[in-house]
């Protein structure tokens, strides 16, 4: 092997007869490290991205959702400690769902009215960090029961009712006591106290919070909630499926559980298509590559044939001259595969941490270019591009030794 060594990368640095062989090998290398560069790159702002979306949904709903089949739940302060027992669970919040009109002087809009507990809710759901005014805890019941109750509402819900904190609104709820002019729709007159923005524009343009306590009030209904939404850490998020097949288990028959993946599948599907698509869009830049070192190989074959010619004269192998070639590809597959990676974390690393590119915050729900690296990715574009480049080189590595010393020197 050192021979094949030793005249390989003498082959690289000599200087070919025509100039255009060794600029076709500077260009694969080019091509390779530019390759790369852009996988790492776009699979890191693609995953960055990603990340983003789910952060944002899951501050507004819960790892895990638990309902009962059939109805709603009953003593469910009993079923939230159970649930809280379960290995991996964090945090449990009982929640509260309805579906109203909400009014101001200036107009009306539809609204899916969150009724939850403030206190437990804290552990479970990011409501207290995406306040840009109020605070969650004026949804503690501690006014009277005929003062006003407090409301908590998306920054563009209360943009479109023209509303601020302090200003009073109106819930309007279509079913109410049945008259004799008809069903009559329920009023109630509440308190804005908080202001939210989640940078989900579905969200923050269509929800309100209120105390649970409230929000029965208001339906008229018995202490009963919907369900409960369970959090888990962070590290665990994506065996949260686990998880949540073991709270039936804990809280009894009749319970089903659905994680964020299975509440999402739709979207994630999507996005592990998309990066898919992606990877393979952004590698044909290493084909193209692996393309021209065929070309500069198949070259350097036909200016050595009659050095190929001597070196089988003297005694060297058919295998040994394909192992020269082969190991020529082979360097230059490592040399732009690590000057591709080395570029590629480092633009990264630059934007990560300058972040140049501003995104509108009216369109995406972050501010600037999100950036995440994994290493399985990088680990995977090196390991495709040196594959790549090295079935490159084995039909020009093949054609060397198949190089016929009696035809080449008669």
């Amino acid at each position: 092997m050192i021979f094949e060594w030793f005249i390989g990368l003498r082959y690289l640095r000599s200087k070919h007869r025509h100039g255009f062989i060794s600029l076709i090998s500077l260009i694969s290398v080019g091509g390779i490290t530019v390759g790369v560069i852009a996988l790492i790159v776009v699979l890191a702002v693609f995953t960055g991205f990603t990340d983003g979306f789910r952060d944002q949904i899951l501050g507004i709903n819960s790892h895990i959702l638990v309902q009962r089949m059939g109805g709603s739940i009953k003593d469910y302060a009993l079923t939230r400690d159970r649930i809280l027992t379960v290995t991996g669970v964090v945090g449990a919040t009982p929640y509260l769902y309805a579906q109203t009109l909400l009014s101001s002087a200036s107009g009306g809009n539809g609204v899916v009215l969150r009724g939850i507990d403030s206190e437990t809710a804290k552990n479970v759901i990011s409501l207290p960090t995406q306040m840009i005014a109020g605070s969650i805890d004026d949804l503690k019941n501690v006014q009277p029961v005929t003062a006003i109750p407090n409301i908590i509402l998306g920054k563009n819900l209360a943009n479109d009712l023209r509303v601020r904190v302090d200003d009073r609104v109106k819930l309007i709820s279509p079913s109410g006591p049945l008259t004799p002019m008809g069903i009559i729709p329920k009023v109630k007159t509440c308190r804005i106290s908080g202001i939210f923005e989640s940078g989900m524009s579905e969200y923050d343009s269509n929800l309100a919070y209120m105390s649970i306590a409230e929000v029965q009030g208001f339906l008229g209904v018995e202490d009963i909630v919907h369900g409960f939404e369970v959090a888990v850490k962070k590290s665990d998020l994506n065996r949260a499926d686990q998880i949540a097949a073991m709270i039936p288990e804990k809280i009894g028959p009749g319970f089903i559980a659905k994680d964020w993946m299975m509440q999402n599948r739709n979207l994630y599907a999507a996005f592990k298509l998309e990066k898919i698509g992606m990877f393979i869009a952004v590698a044909l830049i290493i084909l193209v590559a692996a393309l021209n070192i065929i070309s500069a190989l198949v070259m350097v074959v036909m200016e050595k044939s009659k050095d190929i010619a001597i070196l089988k004269s003297m005694g060297a192998s058919s295998q040994a001259i394909m192992r020269i070639f082969f190991l020529q590809g082979m360097v230059i597959a490592v040399t732009g595969t690590t000057l591709g990676v080395l570029g590629g974390l480092g633009l990264c690393e630059l934007l990560s941490r300058y972040k140049f590119i501003e995104l509108p915050s009216n369109v995406y729900p972050m501010s600037t270019l999100p950036i995440k690296v994994i290493p399985l990715d990088v680990t995977i574009i090196a390991v495709s591009s040196i594959v790549i480049t090295l079935l490159a080189t084995l039909y020009p590595s093949w054609k060397a030794s198949a190089v016929q010393p009696a035809e080449v020197l008669s």
